[in-house]
């Protein structure tokens, strides 16, 4: 069994990155629109996301307004914690 590419960009580092885009309308400059945006990135450069956004300064008419990240590590280190008693149930 294979495992699943975003599985694979997990362990390398990649956490889920969600961005919520303004951008001016382009028909209608005064109004704002919401765009979301999600995929694996890597904290704190975010590369992918950072294509994306010259994708769309580049190609696509509503100017962007603001920009508002959110990010998540889905895999990470174990936590261990030391216990004071062990209980056995027999």
């Amino acid at each position: 069994m294979k495992a699943s590419s975003q599985f694979r960009r997990q362990l390398e580092g990649y956490g889920l990155t969600t961005a919520e885009i303004l951008y001016w309308m382009p028909d209608h400059p005064s109004l704002l629109q919401s765009y979301v945006w999600q995929d694996y990135d890597l904290f704190p450069e975010f590369p992918t996301l950072r294509t994306f956004l010259d994708f769309w300064a580049r190609t696509l008419d509503g100017p962007l307004f603001r920009v508002t990240v959110g990010h998540n590590r889905l895999i990470r280190p174990a936590e261990l914690k030391a216990i004071d008693a062990e209980f056995r149930l027999s």
